[in-house]
This record gives structure tokens, C-alpha cells and sequence, in this order.
């Protein structure tokens, strides 16, 4: 019986716990920075099922897909491979939700750049 209570007590605290994290689900429109000034803007759609975070973004040549996306709570990570010239360059993103709003970190390289988005849907 004891055991049956502790455990009962421990499935609600994990299901409390993940009921609070955030959503990082739907479309995003995002905006940078980048390092010579230029300000950027496009979107993304994430698509969270437990841990695994998939979804797509926008750029410059086209949408890719997100790889290596997870969720742990309100943070989450994935990388973006994308073709320059000829050349593939893997850029990684971590960030944090909050409500409405997702702050990442894009970081390629040795550079790192910020970006906000905003949730369209």
C-alpha cells in the first residue's frame, strides 16, 4: 500500500512538473543580427512529441529540416545543415521558451548570434 501511495505521489509530481514546461509547437517568426549588421527575419515551424523536437526552417535557400531536435522542459536544441557555395555547414541552436517567445543561441564556427522569435500560431 505504501508503495502504491509513494508511487502515486511521484507520477503526479513528474506530470505536475511537464504540465508547467512550455510548448515549443507551432509557427515562429524569428529575427537576427548578423555580424555585419544586416538584420534578418523569416520562420519556422517546430513540432514537439515528448523529448524529440522536429520541424522546419526557413532561410535564405529554401526550408531544411531540423535534426537532433529535444525538448527538456522549456529548453531546447537541434541543428540545421545547410549548404553554402558548395560547402555544408552544421549550425547549432539552443534556447529557452518563454510563453510566446523562444531566445536561441545560433552558433556555427566559432561565431554566435541571437535570435528572438516570436510565435505566429
Amino acid at each position: 500500500m505504501k508503495n502504491r501511495l509513494v508511487t502515486l505521489v511521484l507520477a503526479l509530481a513528474v506530470f505536475a512538473i511537464s504540465a508547467f514546461a512550455g510548448d515549443p509547437s507551432g509557427k515562429w517568426k524569428y529575427s537576427f543580427t548578423t555580424p555585419n549588421g544586416d538584420t534578418r527575419e523569416s520562420n519556422m515551424t517546430l513540432k514537439a512529441e515528448g523529448a524529440k523536437l522536429t520541424g522546419t526552417m526557413e532561410g535564405r535557400g529554401g526550408a531544411v529540416e531540423i535534426q537532433e531536435g529535444k525538448v527538456d522542459g522549456d529548453n531546447l536544441s537541434f541543428v540545421v545543415v545547410r549548404n553554402f557555395n558548395g560547402n555544408e555547414m552544421k549550425i547549432n541552436y539552443k534556447g529557452v521558451l518563454k510563453g510566446d517567445e523562444l531566445k536561441l543561441t545560433m552558433g556555427f564556427g566559432d561565431r554566435e548570434m541571437e535570435i528572438t522569435a516570436k510565435r505566429v500560431q
